[in-house]
């Protein structure tokens, strides 16, 4: 089988591909998983992982990616929940069942696991899920990370309702799920993107208003003025440091601000006003609090949801196996609208 691995950590270069002797069935432990990888996809903590600037540190010589969807080969003998032949998935804390995730189960596929960008794949069953029949295998391997963040950030702690109104920030996976699920839901979505042509997908998909952030550098005016002075009940903050201080302006008294990422995208380095930042939550009473991806059990809710509703992923560029590392240099030039893909393993 083929596999890639993180040589060296700081650039494209250091993700290599070796032959390695293909998983026995025989040596299966008893609750073992044999996977042949049909499709994997590509995050921004793949990116963050590669330059080491993830809160995580991945051990050395990591198959990466957390996202894969695959066919069950072979199972160890006290497998009962699969068997060869079904459709699965690999969960992003492949040890968390419910709940908060502790520092005791913190492990994640593609960093201190082996992930799915190989052909073959040896997972314990309970870190799988089992993939809706209608879903391709590239539409599933979009949902482990984007797809259970935006479901985790929406319906987690204190669930979304009809009426209310969340702010999404990029075209990237979670804010296109995030689109998709607060129409679900009956909420309404205010877009932030970077090109009229973006922004006209993003309204096909459900966006009630788009924001072209580069033509609004000060963009929460606007905001406050679609939403008559209100802001909006929840903004699902994936920008960091890059928009933070504008998204506390945003929000209504009262308001949450799920925060997803750590740092800043586009300008990682520029500094906070913190004391700007501070004094705007604490006046309006805006909740920040930080979302992580989610547990099995809540992986396995928005699989239901999603096979009600039958809700489609947005795949923005396919690649093959061979151009994985292209696979991340598109995703490093930050150009994407919903998910990156690769298949043909």
């Amino acid at each position: 089988m083929r596999s890639y691995y993180i040589d060296s950590f700081g650039t494209l270069e250091g993700i290599k591909v070796q032959d390695l002797p293909d998983p026995n069935p025989a040596l299966l432990e008893s609750t073992d998983v044999l996977i042949a990888v049909r499709a994997a996809s590509v995050n921004r903590r793949d990116l963050y992982i590669l330059r080491q600037t993830y809160p995580l540190r991945a051990k050395q010589v990591v198959i990466p990616l957390s996202d894969g969807a695959g066919e069950v080969v072979a199972v160890g003998s006290q497998v009962s929940r699969f068997k060869p032949g079904d459709r699965v998935m690999g969960n992003y804390f492949p040890r968390s069942r419910d709940g908060r995730v502790g520092l005791d189960i913190m492990d994640q596929l593609g960093c201190t696991f082996d992930g799915m960008l190989t052909q073959y794949a040896v997972l314990k069953e309970d870190w799988l899920v089992s993939i809706p029949d209608y879903l391709s295998w590239e539409q599933a391997a979009t949902l482990p990370c984007s797809g259970l963040t935006a479901w985790s950030a929406l319906f987690g702690s204190r669930p979304i309702h009809p009426g209310e109104t969340i702010l999404t920030i990029g075209s990237g996976g979670v804010a296109v799920f995030a689109i998709e699920f607060a129409k679900m839901a009956g909420a309404k979505t205010i877009a932030l993107t970077s090109s009229e042509a973006k922004a006209d997908r993003l309204r096909a998909l459900g966006a009630s208003h788009v924001i072209d952030y580069r033509a609004n550098p000060e963009w929460h005016k606007e905001v406050l003025s679609l939403t008559d002075g209100r802001g909006v009940d929840r903004i699902l903050e994936t920008g960091g440091t890059d928009t933070l201080e504008q998204s506390a302006m945003a929000t209504r008294q009262g308001g949450e601000i799920t925060l997803l990422t750590p740092s800043g995208t586009l300008k990682p380095g520029r500094p906070v006003g913190l004391n700007r930042v501070l004094t705007t939550l604490f006046v309006k009473d805006i909740t920040l609090r930080p979302s992580l991806v989610g547990s099995r059990l809540a992986f396995e809710a928005m699989l239901r949801a999603l096979e009600t509703h039958r809700l489609m992923p947005l795949i923005d560029r396919t690649f093959r196996f061979d151009q994985a590392p292209d696979a991340y240099a598109w995703l490093a030039k930050g150009e994407q609208l919903g998910k990156i893909v690769i298949t043909s393993f």
